[in-house]
């Protein structure tokens, strides 16, 4: 007879999440990834490689762009995440849009990811360079090759002034 593993003890957590204050219970050794996509069914939120080397899970904690993949759900405790359903699919997004007008989409896997990081970016720098652009989303995998049009998309955001909920300068 092989015995059952251990049960692992879970920790309750308390963390705001696209503006709604989540208290869920979590296994020590659960990724924030783990967390949106299957206890909060924020799907939006890809599992690409899990190993931080796509970039396809990046969510925004506390405005910065993460990895979801490599950091501990409990490491969220008190911090605000966001994931793509912030932006509620509203075309009249400006980045959103701008990927509309770019064709920056093409098969979407990894355009959660492009777009948190660019919002990350926006909000700590509202109208970024090529240069920033680029270094921002490098981490990004985006097998389509969609790359030029995603540049495209952000250079359009910065000549706005950047996304909503940025500060402008």
């Amino acid at each position: 007879m092989t015995p059952s593993p251990p049960v692992e003890a879970t920790t309750r957590i308390q963390l705001t999440v696209n503006g709604r204050r989540r208290e869920v219970a979590v296994a020590p050794r659960r990724t924030l990834l783990q967390l949106v996509r299957e206890e909060l069914h924020l799907t939006g939120t890809k599992e690409g490689c899990g190993v931080g080397t796509c970039g396809a899970c990046t969510v925004l904690v506390d405005g910065g762009a993460v990895l979801s993949c490599l950091v501990l759900a409990v490491q969220a405790a008190g911090r605000t995440v966001e994931t793509i359903e912030a932006l509620g699919g509203d075309a009249a997004d400006p980045l959103l849009a701008a990927f509309i007008r770019h064709d920056a989409f093409q098969c979407g896997f990894c355009t959660p990811g492009q777009i948190m990081t660019l919002r990350g970016l926006f909000r700590r720098t509202p109208r970024p360079s090529l240069g920033e652009i680029r270094r921002a989303v490098e981490g990004n995998v985006c097998r389509c090759g969609a790359h030029l049009r995603i540049q495209a998309a952000a250079l359009d955001v910065a000549a706005q002034g950047g996304a909503p909920g940025t500060p402008r300068r």
